[in-house]
């Protein structure tokens, strides 16, 4: 194993400047998204990011998903309600989600209380998932412990049969999370640790923002 101690990388790629990110981290987001969008060879699935939970004892959990809409309301993901992030969220409706491109040297954090989409949000975005994804919703209990792989392969070929010449509906069990943003942090790696950070917080209907310390 490499010492670990010693690992370590100097960040120069970029400066992090307050008129390049403007006064909206909503639209600063969507911007950075689609500069690590624009170097595919280089940053794989931009939008995956890291989402923590609250469990019931205070415990946080950690784990990625993919971010799958982002505009002024907030940023929207899907999963099973029944799920361990998904009874979190339900029983305590924040969390907070990051965002890491490496090869462009950047983070994004954001906080913010979370609640479910409507139904028919819902509806929309699993019609568009491929259909072996919507299978899965069906076949797959997230979360759940499960006796073998085997009992996976045979609960999958189950639903395909069952839903072999009719149109799959999503479970009611499955939908979506929007997190409305009530604080945004970007992080600029530079040169020596002396990272570039400006945080934003919502005062009403405002966002202020502030430069950190690294």
């Amino acid at each position: 194993m490499r010492e670990l101690s010693s690992s370590r990388k100097s960040y120069e790629r970029g400066e992090l400047r307050e008129s390049e990110l403007g006064a909206d981290p909503i639209l600063a987001l969507t911007r950075w998204l689609d500069e690590a969008y624009a170097v595919p060879e280089l940053v794989l699935e931009p939008n995956a990011m890291a989402l923590a939970t609250v469990a019931a004892d205070g415990r946080p959990s950690l784990r990625m998903v993919l971010l799958r809409g982002l505009d002024q309301r907030g940023l929207r993901f899907f999963t099973s309600y029944d799920s361990r992030k998904g009874r979190e969220l339900l029983a305590r409706p924040f969390a907070a989600a990051t965002f890491w491109w490496a090869a462009l040297e950047r983070q994004v954090r954001v906080e913010g209380d979370v609640r479910r989409v409507d139904e028919d949000e819902s509806d929309l975005y699993f019609a568009s998932r491929p259909r072996g994804h919507r299978l899965a919703a069906w076949a797959s209990e997230q979360s759940e412990p499960v006796e073998s792989r085997a009992v996976l392969d045979e609960r999958m070929a189950h639903f395909e049969e069952r839903f072999a010449d009719e149109e799959i509906e999503r479970p009611h069990s499955w939908g979506g999370f929007l997190i409305v943003p009530r604080a945004m942090e970007f992080w600029q790696g530079r040169a020596n640790r002396m990272h570039d950070r400006l945080l934003y917080r919502r005062d009403r209907e405002d966002w202020v923002r502030v430069r950190l310390q690294p």
